[in-house]
């Protein structure tokens, strides 16, 4: 009899220690697309149907509407192909994305368009790739200096950016500050030094389609990181804020671990490396420019002709005339152009020219001149 108690009790234990094999459900994991209109328009949201077992993140940062596209979040158990469907009535999509990559398209007769995602992401911040339209004109910390340009479009506006007026003037400048300061940056330089010590500068604007990353007000990046990634200790990171004409009037700097110092025109705000040692200053001029002065020299200075930091930029090195920076972004096409020229003599003009997928801002080609 006791015999049979046992076996009896073995068998429901090992049912106990089946069981949560098949009551737990399994670790959610994330996708993300974006659906791109044939035309710009105020449209409906679509239909969109998933597999059993998969649903759509929610919220409104999560199901995003704009003139040119639509994107989603989808949660469910991990796997590398997810069927989703589409049904957007009186919509002709253009393109799905997902990642950096143009999904291939089913397309049946009653106008519903289908594709496949990976279900991978361990969040939705993970994800945000598939969100940023970026170029990278420097891709490498290793560099000494990373830096990228975000294609704003003002049909693909999202989240708080729907309640503000278009920040036309900064989407220009911040190009020509860019362009700039990385010049800046060699030819002081700053940026070698940082490739020695396996450290980088960071040259960044900011982005106006992104619910998971409020990037407001207008802004830009000169930061600067004692490492090769971007958790680095005691990283600097100024956030250059533009007024509406595109001119730079407040400096937040946040160093990691430290919170944010506020700097305004004529405040020398010091970047230094994760010891403390100064490595540039950084000062906002009073005509809406910048001061960049390594400890050694020499000072450079980005100003604008007549105050128009929309059409391009001039840099004085040490008070005598150097170089002038622009660019010209045309996000529809995918063409961007950074140019310099010499303000001295000998007389010099030069120009890159970029041809990039204008749905996801990587490069399909250089041409320099």
């Amino acid at each position: 009899m006791w015999r049979r108690v046992l076996v009896v009790v073995s068998l429901l234990a090992m049912t106990v220690l089946a069981a949560p094999t098949a009551a737990h459900p399994q670790t959610l994991s994330y996708g993300a697309f974006r659906l791109v209109k044939a035309s710009p328009a105020v449209t409906a949201a679509p239909e969109i149907i998933l597999p059993d077992g998969y649903t759509r993140v929610a919220g409104e940062k999560f199901q995003v509407p704009s003139r040119a596209e639509y994107y989603s979040f989808v949660e469910g158990p991990r796997a590398t192909s997810v069927r989703v469907a589409v049904r957007w009535p009186g919509v002709d999509v253009a393109a799905v994305v997902s990642g950096k990559s143009r999904l291939p398209l089913t397309r049946e007769p009653d106008g519903t368009v289908s594709f496949t995602i990976p279900v991978t992401g361990a969040n939705t911040n993970a994800l945000q790739n598939t969100l940023q339209v970026w170029t990278f004109p420097s891709p490498s910390t290793a560099s000494g200096v990373h830096w990228r340009i975000e294609h704003n479009d003002r049909d693909r506006v999202a989240g708080v950016w729907n309640s503000v007026a278009w920040p036309a003037a900064a989407t220009k400048t911040f190009i020509h500050l860019l362009v700039a300061c990385d010049a800046i940056l060699r030819d002081s330089g700053l940026a070698g030094e940082a490739q020695r010590r396996g450290h980088f500068f960071s040259l960044m604007g900011f982005e106006t389609n992104n619910t998971l990353h409020s990037d407001n007000p207008p802004h830009w990046h000169l930061a600067y990181y004692p490492g090769l990634t971007y958790s680095a200790p005691r990283a600097h990171v100024p956030h250059f804020w533009m007024d509406s004409t595109g001119k730079t009037f407040y400096n937040g700097m946040d160093v990691q671990g430290e919170g944010r110092s506020r700097y305004y025109a004529g405040d020398p705000a010091p970047i230094e490396d994760a010891e403390g040692n100064l490595v540039v200053t950084l000062t906002i001029r009073a005509d809406g420019g910048l001061d960049i002065e390594p400890p050694n020299g020499p000072l450079y200075s980005i100003t604008a002709p007549g105050g128009a930091f929309t059409e391009k930029v001039h840099v004085h090195r040490d008070g005598r005339p150097w170089r002038w920076f622009g660019g010209t972004d045309d996000v529809k096409s995918g063409l961007m152009t950074l140019r310099a020229g010499s303000l001295a003599p000998p007389a010099h003009k030069e120009a890159t020219v970029y041809w990039y997928d204008e749905l996801t801002g990587v490069i399909e080609s250089v041409t320099r001149y």
